[in-house]
């Protein structure tokens, strides 16, 4: 079991940066692949980009790559998303989930076990 808690959101302008964290719990965060989503009103849940349990690998949504980066410190059991030249469009709600053990970077929502209650993050022209 996985508990996961996302924090840093908050109102920010156009070009601006935020980084979002996740706090976890749980004896097995180590072992799972992370990733994080954002929902927008009246959208489907959207995936950004993921990394392996041990932070060696990355993937983006085309929609972030190069703006969006992740990162993990399983000592901290924290997962980062580092947002760089906020727009308008990326105002939504951010989510960290995991992965099950032994598969990662499924941009697929219902191939995650565990979700936070998300953060939200808007972008103000």
């Amino acid at each position: 079991q996985v508990e996961l808690v996302e924090s840093g959101g908050g109102l920010v302008q156009a070009g601006d940066s935020l980084r979002l964290s996740c706090v976890a719990s749980g004896r097995t965060f180590s072992n799972h692949a992370m990733a994080w989503f954002r929902q927008a009103p009246g959208k489907e849940r959207e995936f950004l980009g993921a990394i392996t349990w041990n932070g060696v690998s990355t993937y983006y949504a085309d929609s972030v790559t190069g703006r969006f980066t992740i990162s993990r410190n399983n000592a901290k059991m924290l997962v980062y998303l580092k947002m760089n030249d906020l727009r308008p469009e990326d105002t939504a709600v951010y989510y960290c989930a995991a992965q099950g053990i032994g598969t990662w970077g499924t941009i697929n929502p219902s191939e995650y076990d565990y979700w936070g209650q998300g953060t939200q993050v808007t972008v103000s022209s």
